[in-house]
């Protein structure tokens, strides 16, 4: 769906499954409250209603555990203390994240991150020369 995002466009309404932190829809079983900004093929925005029922949270992060142990590498953990922090109490919280990383990529017409990514630290090992892995 991605790939057809040439225009500024919208992906709205993902399912539960895809969001594990996000709340579920008002109106339609088995969607979130959550959208997403691409340009160019490219995501440059990712917003939500973040879910701050404690109970359904852990569910959630139970269900996503199983599907990490089962070899889904985009799979979260249960994160205890993220859970333990919801039943304290959260009030209705929205996030909207855009990546200064994305922004720079589209801006620069790069295709892949790591060609933007300022920090040399912070890059993965494959950037390295074969001489610097020779040393090590």
């Amino acid at each position: 769906l991605e790939e057809t995002c040439v225009n500024p466009t919208f992906i709205t309404e993902h399912p539960q499954v895809m969001s594990p932190l996000a709340k579920w829809h008002r109106s339609e079983k088995g969607l979130t409250e959550r959208f997403e900004l691409f340009v160019m093929k490219k995501e440059v925005c990712n917003a939500y209603t973040e879910l701050n029922d404690p109970a359904v949270q852990r569910s959630r992060f139970e269900q996503q555990a199983k599907d990490k142990a089962s070899g889904d590498d985009e799979a979260m953990y249960l994160d205890e203390n993220f859970c333990t922090a919801l039943e304290y109490g959260l009030p209705p919280t929205g996030g909207w994240g855009l990546g200064v990383d994305r922004l720079t990529m589209f801006l620069t017409d790069s295709n892949n991150i790591k060609e933007v990514l300022f920090f040399p630290a912070m890059k993965p090992d494959d950037n390295k020369p074969k001489e610097a892995e020779a040393e090590s």
